[in-house]
């Protein structure tokens, strides 16, 4: 098993989707929310993804292809 730290930002349309709750049940991960700040416009969340290395680096192509930012935490921007 593998762990990475990421930063999922969300622009506005996406605030009220269940995007982490998705990413947990669509893909072999275990997500761990360390921090978060959302409101009714913007929105970030600390979030630990915990697996298989192929299969975080599936859902985080995932959150990418529905919008989200995602930047590992203390690393180099992700790019979809």
């Amino acid at each position: 098993m593998s762990l990475k730290r990421v930063k999922f930002t969300f622009p506005e349309n996406l605030i009220k989707e269940p995007l982490i709750y998705n990413l947990g049940h669509e893909f072999r991960v275990i997500t761990n929310v360390r921090m978060a700040d959302v409101d009714e416009n913007t929105g970030w969340v600390l979030l630990e993804l915990e697996g298989d290395p192929a299969e975080i680096d599936r859902s985080i192509a995932w959150a990418l292809g529905k919008g989200v930012r995602v930047d590992p935490v203390g690393g180099d921007v992700i790019e979809g």
